[in-house]
């Protein structure tokens, strides 16, 4: 079983950067001119396992509320803190970790579904055992 947060952390990265060619809005969710842009020193996953989460995270936004989604780009592209998050929603921070959970059990569940492993899984899985 992968670390789906550690994945989604990298993903998000790789989603941030300008070069992935992948533009996920800034006014997602109210949050226009409050985020600045950041350099990328965080690690990311290559461009075929960003592909594969990006088709993922379009089938949440099909498939699931608007919210799920939202609360992924800020909290994994955008690096805001769930508890900024739910100041600016005006809902618990217990309601935001809800919310991410419910989205990162989808995406979970859609990359098992595909049954194809990510380059970044050894990472992934070597960086668990360390953590331990």
């Amino acid at each position: 079983m992968r670390d789906i947060q550690q994945v989604l952390e990298r993903w998000g990265a790789w989603a941030s950067d300008v070069q992935s060619g992948v533009d996920y809005s800034h006014i997602a969710a109210g949050f226009k001119g409050v985020l600045p842009y950041q350099s990328s020193s965080r690690i990311s996953c290559c461009d075929d396992d960003g592909m594969i989460i990006d088709a993922t995270i379009a089938r949440l936004q099909q498939l699931r509320r608007e919210e799920e989604l939202n609360a992924l780009i800020l909290h994994y592209i955008y690096q805001c803190s769930k508890r900024s998050i739910a100041r600016r929603w005006k809902v618990s921070e217990s309601r935001v970790r809800q919310i991410i959970q419910i989205a990162e059990g989808f995406v979970e569940g859609g990359l098992a579904m595909l049954d194809s492993g990510l380059v970044m899984d050894h990472q992934v899985a070597c960086n668990k055992k360390q953590v331990k």
